[in-house]
C-alpha cells in the first residue's frame, strides 16, 4: 500500500486543470484545515475534496469490497469514512463551504469531467454552502 498516492491523483489533476483553466486559483492540501482538503479556495471560502470511490467506500459501481483480508479492509475503509464525516463537520462548523467530488462522477459517460468542472465552477460563484458530485 506504500505505492498508493494520497495526493496528486488523476481525478485530482483533472479537477485542478479544469478549474485553473477557468481562472480559479487555489491552494493544495492545506495542513491547517481538518481533513486536509485537496483544494482550498480562500477567495470563495470554499474547500474541495476529491474522493476515490474505493478508498472512501462510496456506494457506486466502482466500489467492491475486496475478497482478501475482509476484516482489514472493512476497518480501513470504515475508518476513512469516519474521518471524512468528522472533517466535514469541523469545516462546516467553522464556516467553510464544502464540495465533494467523487471519482465516479468524473468517469461517468455523460460528459463527466467537463460537466463536473462546469457545475463546480457555478457552485463556487454561488452562495450554496455545500455540494456533492457523484454518479
Amino acid at each position: 500500500m506504500s505505492g498508493i498516492r494520497g495526493k496528486d491523483t488523476k481525478p485530482e489533476w483533472i479537477v485542478r486543470r479544469g478549474l485553473h483553466a477557468m481562472g480559479f486559483r487555489f491552494r493544495l492540501h492545506v495542513r491547517d484545515l481538518p481533513g486536509r482538503p485537496d483544494l482550498v479556495l480562500p477567495r470563495y471560502n470554499a474547500v474541495i475534496f476529491i474522493h476515490g470511490c474505493f478508498w472512501h467506500g462510496h456506494n457506486c459501481r466502482l466500489f467492491r469490497w475486496p475478497a482478501s483480508r475482509p476484516d482489514f479492509w472493512r476497518e480501513k475503509i470504515e475508518g476513512n469514512r469516519q474521518r471524512d464525516v468528522r472533517a466535514l463537520y469541523d469545516l462546516d462548523s467553522t464556516g467553510w463551504r464544502i464540495a465533494v467530488v467523487w471519482e465516479c462522477a468524473l468517469r461517468s459517460k455523460g460528459g463527466g469531467m467537463e460537466s463536473v468542472i462546469e457545475r463546480l465552477a457555478a457552485w463556487l460563484k454561488s452562495d450554496s454552502s455545500s455540494v456533492e458530485f457523484k454518479e
